[in-house]
């Protein structure tokens, strides 16, 4: 059944078509009782198209909005229904205006203006309460552009300014416009993407909408419509409210009215306290009064039990919640059973056909005897309605699952884009140069070559040296990424100090990476056991995961899967970012060892973390037939000994513990699974004795730190890995705010946190004063239980603190950084940050992924000072951790030190010092190097190398192009410096000639017609290509002939592959053509008698005869 068959269900309904007629009849004053969560979208639904009047749903808070607005997506044309949201980011602090909010009111209006049948808008009090632009103002202000229109710029930036539009050099957010020659890019507060207008003279020859973080076209449109920044308009220009926008006579349906106006009048009262000059409540918010004489003139409907005006019309529905199942699957199955027989339509929603094939797997394996008839959408939550005889259950609620609703809320675009420009290169930045190590990037310059001039980047290393490296070379200067905030040791230009330290740490690297794999081998030659396939239990745990599977965790789950079903010991690493699942992996695979009748000891580096995994293990497998213990030095000798003993006879399933686990006295009855957290924390006397465990038990080993996947491939075949890189899909993201440090603040965010039963982390990085802090936090909060942990306590007493945190004995815990990095407390969802800004990215991401662990929402207070006092790069590293509010943003924002901690994990601490020294993409490319070596020498049959289809060793040429001709950007054209290099160094990178084509669209797209010089870039660019091809190292042009450097060195890979016989044939046959000559270190072939570039392209492309013989790019 789909979702419109669904909605028919209910248009028989005889309570819906009374109300419908009491509505057309006039009456005005409805009382509707037992109408139960998503069936009261679907009488709003109803109510829409057949009274055709417009209906104002008024939900209690924001969230309930969301609900609703995603059932009714569901139930009705999605064209007529709207979420109107407030303006702010915290509700009623008329001070920080959210542009994604502002941008979704100003696009519902848009649409609302423009549309004269009868629509549903859902709304909560804080919205409502604000005051609008009126429909006149609203029309008249927007501009509209058409295909073929002129444009007078002049007049259009003079009207852009008043709108108070900004002028930036690339748009990413509404408000902005920039103008490059006869491109104009303008981001309307009404759409969700910004559009690009290109001018013929002053005529518009094409509108394109086009992505904001890649700046590219995505769909081209006929016209455009800009509308400026409502709420500013609304100051200047007069004022309305909602209703006005919503025809004749709309119906108001509210869940609870007097909440509402009760929250709508603690709403004014709060403004009233934070009005400023600046900011008058009276300006932006209407009294409650005038709210409520507004509903006295509408037909209201209260769904609540206590109404706020007398209903003359009460209507009683005959329904009931969807009943709860508890992880009780044969109860679920006997009501599905009961309500069959009694001619019930029953059917379960879910937009998960994953999550639908799991509950039919518990019912085969259950021996239902029931077909579910799913319907594939979700529903915010499930009813029956006995009158009907229809049960809708929601597929979350059956697995107690956190659900959140799609409303389509926009990304915000900022964040990426500050992040983009902490990639950028910036004058002042650090680079590494393949071949002359570390310098300092001193910006592009212009030199003359040959006459003509060309951009090069210069780099200044010790004592002031200069280089200059050619646009062509950009491939070889990566930005230095090493650890954050050190700067790195300049080169000596000529010196061998740099190539020294290649050699060293080549030579290291290839030690390291030759244990694992030897480690590696001897593990894939012993026999473990084999555990047995899935069994319905395994499958009922995995379903009743609160949240959705990421793509990853489904491949780790399967890949464990696979390595313990083989006879293999298996020896797994999954890595993946904080709150990214791992945990729960390690919990199936425990589980699935216990349900083949084996034990699991679970290794911990920290007493806490032994405790937590404790909790998590416990609560997830609580409803399974599992026992679950731990030992710290918490517990008494006698509890200990007690634990050890059911640990011996085989009573206890899954031990967790710290390095105890691995002294001779704890005696496992049957051993089948060691689960290691973060190992690299262990010490070396651990880790022996874990090689003895390892051989023959199955292992699985987590950790934190993310590995970048360009060195998982790297490191293929060296270990089994996992890497989990996607967030989970329906975790909520954390609220994230920069402020000052303000009493109020502490005291709302801290007390609001305790009010709901949570706990709150306070970090104030200085030990000093941090009791300072803690006392200031007692007096603003009487109340709280506050507890202080900090690095320079005793082991035991730090211990102590925290564990009696994560039993909840204490309301807040103020510390310095994190003490622990894996350290998971659900119930708390609340962090202030102290002097956030001396923080690096990744440690206020991992800071911040301390909370919003569960599905309750959680808050991250950054105090700094205020914005403007602070440098460039402390305010961009702010606006980014705040702009990308979700989970998993880690990667992106954390992928700097991220990279470097990961590779020092993988291959021993010591490797940290070398990438600090040589920068990360160095690191890696030695590090590809030596793996390369070991491939092809002592470990070429053990390791299965994909690439090495090909018999032939293969050789790969990176070359250089030398112009005679003007090929560069020119300024008019990219006139931005860091985007002009981030063009020179993409174009750099190109080694494919359709990437090249491609590329070049993307130009045009951009920036318009390429000007001459730009286009003889791209000429040199396949002239590099071709010759690449060909394992030239280096192409010079002069006048009309091409000359191409072969290195000596080539050796006999070269001179016996078909490429080369192909050349010698030219030469031998067409001395006009091409003609041979020794240099000193090259053998160069001269292309001659051409009469422009595209024959010398196609003379140089004919040698080519790599169709046989694909060099590696």
């Amino acid at each position: 059944m789909n979702s419109r068959e669904f909605v028919q269900l209910f248009n028989e309904n005889p309570i819906f078509q009374e109300l419908e007629q009491e509505i057309s009849a006039g009456k005005s004053r409805f009382g509707v009782q037992n109408c139960i969560g998503s069936a009261k979208s679907l009488l709003f639904a109803h109510l829409q198209k057949h009274t055709e009047r417009s209906v104002l749903v008024v939900c209690n808070n924001q969230e309930d909005a969301e609900y609703v607005y995603a059932d009714l997506q569901l139930f009705t044309d999605h064209n007529y229904v709207f979420l109107w949201k407030d303006s702010f980011r915290r509700n009623f602090d008329m001070g920080v205006p959210e542009s994604t909010k502002i941008q979704s009111k100003a696009s519902v209006l848009d649409a609302l203006s423009d549309l004269d049948q009868a629509k549903i808008v859902v709304s909560y009090p804080e919205a409502l309460l604000e005051k609008i632009i009126t429909q006149d103002t609203f029309q008249k202000t927007k501009l509209t552009f058409k295909i073929g229109e002129e444009v007078d710029l002049d007049f259009l930036i003079e009207v852009l300014n008043e709108y108070t539009f900004y002028r930036e050099d690339f748009v990413y957010e509404p408000g902005q416009f920039s103008i490059r020659g006869g491109i104009i890019d303008l981001f309307s507060y009404a759409s969700e993407l910004p559009f690009r207008l290109e001018l013929d003279g002053r005529t518009i020859e094409s509108i394109r909408e086009f992505d904001p973080i890649s700046q590219l076209s995505t769909k081209k449109l006929v016209r455009a419509t800009v509308v400026p920044n409502v709420q500013e308009s609304m100051k200047d220009e007069g004022h309305t409210d909602i209703f006005n926008y919503l025809g004749k006579k709309p119906v108001v349906c509210t869940y609870d009215l007097p909440y509402v106006l009760a929250k709508m009048e603690k709403g004014w009262e709060k403004a009233m306290e934070k009005a400023t000059s600046e900011h008058s409540p009276k300006q932006l918010y209407f009294d409650v009064e005038e709210i409520a004489n507004q509903l006295h003139k509408k037909p209201v409907i209260e769904f609540s039990s206590q109404t706020f005006f007398r209903p003359s019309v009460k209507l009683q529905f005959n329904q009931v919640p969807q009943p709860p199942v508890n992880k009780n699957f044969n109860l679920l199955i006997d009501t599905l059973k009961s309500l069959d027989q009694k001619k019930y339509t029953t059917l379960v929603f879910s937009e998960s056909a994953k999550q639908i094939e799991r509950l039919e797997s518990i019912f085969d394996d259950l021996q239902a005897g029931y077909t579910i008839q799913p319907v594939y959408k979700s529903l915010s939550e499930g009813f029956i309605d006995h009158d009907l005889k229809i049960a809708a259950y929601t597929e979350h609620q059956i697995f107690n699952r956190f659900y959140l609703a799609k409303s389509g809320s926009k990304k915000s675009t900022s964040g990426q884009i500050s992040l983009k420009e902490l990639q950028d290169l910036n004058p002042g930045d650090f680079v590494v140069h393949i071949d002359h190590g570390v310098g300092q990037f001193k910006g592009l310059q212009r030199i003359e070559m040959a006459g003509k001039l060309q951009d090069a980047v210069r780099i200044e290393y010790k004592n002031g040296d200069l280089l200059y490296v050619n646009i062509g070379s950009l491939y070889k200067i990566s930005k230095y990424k090493g650890k954050d905030g050190t700067d790195p040791k300049i080169n000596k230009l000529g010196s061998d100090a740099w190539s020294n330290l290649k050699r060293k740490t080549k030579a290291q690297v290839k030690d390291i990476a030759k244990d694992l794999i030897a480690l590696y081998a001897k593990r894939k030659a012993e026999k473990g056991f084999q555990f047995s396939p899935d069994t319905y239990l395994q499958t009922e745990l995995e379903a009743s995961f609160l949240y959705e599977d990421t793509p990853d965790q489904a491949k780790a789950t399967e890949e464990f899967k696979v390595d313990m079903e083989s006879e293999n010991p298996m020896d797994r690493l999954i890595c993946g970012d904080v709150g990214f699942g791992k945990t729960e992996i390690a919990i199936r695979a425990a589980f699935k060892a216990v349900t083949d009748s084996k034990q699991v000891a679970v290794l911990v580096p920290t007493t806490i973390l032994a405790q937590q995994h404790f909790h998590t293990f416990r609560d997830r497998l609580r409803d399974f037939p599992c026992t679950v213990d731990y030992v710290n030095r918490f517990k008494t000798a006698k509890q200990q000994a007690d634990t050890l003993k059911r640990l011996e006879s085989g009573k206890l399933d899954i031990l967790i513990g710290t390095h105890k686990l691995l002294s001779k006295k704890t005696k496992f009855h049957d051993l089948g699974l060691l689960i290691i957290d973060e190992e690299q924390k262990f010490g070396v006397s651990a880790k022996e004795r874990l090689k003895e465990f390892r051989a023959n038990v199955d292992t699985l080993t987590l950790t934190a730190t993310p590995i970048p996947r360009t060195l998982h491939f790297s490191l293929m075949g060296a270990r089994d890995l996992s890497i989990m890189m996607t967030p989970p899909p329906n975790r909520r993201p954390v609220q994230t705010e920069v402020q000052v440090w303000n009493n109020d603040i502490i005291q709302e965010a801290i007390g609001a946190e305790i009010a709901r039963g949570g706990q709150a982390f306070v970090i104030h990085n200085r030990v000093k004063d941090i009791q300072e802090v803690a006392h200031r936090v007692r007096d603003l909060v009487p109340g709280a239980r506050v507890a202080v942990g900090h690095g320079q306590m005793k082991g035991d007493d730090l211990e102590q603190v925290m564990v009696q945190f994560i039993e909840g004995e204490f309301d807040v815990l103020i510390a310095t950084t994190i003490i622990e990095s894996g350290l998971d407390i659900p119930n708390a969802n609340t962090i202030i940050i102290n002097n956030a800004h001396m923080f690096g990215l990744s440690d206020l991401h991992q800071m911040r992924g301390r909370v919003g662990r569960s599905n309750i929402k959680a808050y991250c207070y950054l105090l700094a000072p205020p914005m403007y006092t602070l440098p460039e790069d402390g305010r961009r590293r702010l606006q980014a951790i705040e702009e990308y509010s979700d989970l998993g943003s880690g990667f992106n924002v954390a992928m700097r030190d991220m990279d470097i901690r990961g590779a020092g994990n993988l291959l021993g601490a010591e490797q940290s010092g070398f990438i600090s020294e040589i920068g990360f993409h160095m690191y890696h490319k030695i590090l590809d190097e030596a793996m390369q070596e070991l491939r092809d020498g002592e470990f070429g049959d053990l390791l299965d190398n994909e690439n090495n289809t090909h018999s032939t060793k293969k050789l790969s040429v990176e070359a250089t192009v030398e112009p005679d001709f003007e090929a560069r950007i020119p300024e008019t054209y990219i006139s931005n410096v860091a985007e002009r290099l981030n063009m020179y160094s993409a174009l750099s990178a190109i080694n494919e000639e359709e990437t090249l084509e491609s590329f070049t669209l993307e130009l045009v797209d951009r920036f318009g017609d390429m000007p001459k010089a730009l286009r003889n870039l791209v000429w040199s660019i396949k002239l590099k290509i071709a010759a690449q091809n060909l394992y030239a190292e280096k192409v010079k042009t002069r006048g009309k002939e091409v000359l191409l450097y072969f290195h000596n060195e080539l050796g006999e890979e070269f001179y016996q592959a078909p490429t080369f016989g192909t050349i010698m044939n030219s030469v031998n046959q067409e001395p006009e053509h091409f003609s041979f000559k020794q240099g000193k270190n090259h053998l160069i072939l001269t292309v001659k008698g051409n009469n422009d570039f595209r024959s010398a392209l196609e003379r140089i492309k004919a040698l080519d005869s790599s169709k046989a013989f694909i060099p590696t790019k």
